[in-house]
């Protein structure tokens, strides 16, 4: 079991209270600790980039909770490719832990990483575990062109409708259902799959909220996807505006 937590987004009221600061990093990792009701976690993630604090007091505070053992390695999620690299560096120049991991946006519907994080990523021997394999449940194939949404969540989700939902992000899911179908499983297991299959994967962070999502994510490590496969899913994608940095 791998126990992860993050820090960035506000946990109360006042500047002290979010973002990368050391005053905010230090109280958060204490509280994450008291409510998971253990004496570390093995990979503490910064949620996002914080612009309103030097990159050096973040990584600094980073590296000082590794040291007191509350943390064995750190990590970051959603950024600039050149706002990673600058983090490397300098936490390389002044011989501070720095990241071993990278929680991106990237699924069938969102490949933007694929231009520079991705490769970068490879390059460092970062692992890479995306966030929002299934694009919110976009993938899953419930959600019907032109329609209002079928599904509570999708109701809901307004987040969603701000990175998806796109006329040629149905035109991916068509195909991921389409190629479900031909193979007899669930259309978040080729999603899933489709993840799996690319060598610079990790693993994907899944959002499991009942045991039969658990089992079917699973069960997509068994999917194999041909290249025709892959590039039958694939085909369709077009070039999307940045998305999920903030």
């Amino acid at each position: 079991m791998v126990v992860a937590t993050k820090v960035f987004l506000p946990m109360g009221p006042g500047p002290n209270q979010r973002g990368l600061s050391r005053f905010h990093i230090l109280n958060s990792i204490d509280a994450s600790l008291r409510r998971l009701g253990t004496d570390h976690v093995d990979l503490y993630q910064v949620h996002r980039f914080d612009p309103s604090t030097p990159v050096e007091e973040t990584l600094e505070a980073l590296h000082d909770v590794v040291r007191a053992g509350k943390a064995r390695y750190v990590g970051v999620s959603s950024m600039h490719a050149w706002q990673f690299a600058r983090t490397l560096y300098l936490a390389r120049m002044h011989g501070w832990t720095g990241p071993v991991s990278m929680q991106n946006h990237y699924n069938l519907v969102y490949r933007e990483e694929e231009r520079e994080m991705i490769p970068f990523c490879r390059e460092e021997g970062i692992a890479i575990i995306p966030w929002s394999p299934l694009a919110r449940g976009f993938l899953t194939g419930d959600r019907k062109r032109g329609a209002a949404d079928e599904t509570t969540r999708g109701q809901s989700d307004d987040f969603a409708h701000e990175l998806y939902y796109r006329d040629m992000d149905y035109d991916v899911v068509d195909r991921v259902v389409e190629l479900a179908q031909r193979r007899a499983v669930k259309p978040a297991q080729i999603a899933l799959a489709w993840l799996l299959n690319k060598p610079w994967i990790t693993a994907p962070i899944i959002g499991a909220t009942r045991m039969e999502h658990l089992e079917e994510a699973v069960a997509a490590l068994e999917i194999k996807l041909s290249k025709p496969e892959s590039d039958f899913l694939e085909e369709p994608y077009q070039p999307h505006p940045v998305l999920g940095f903030s």
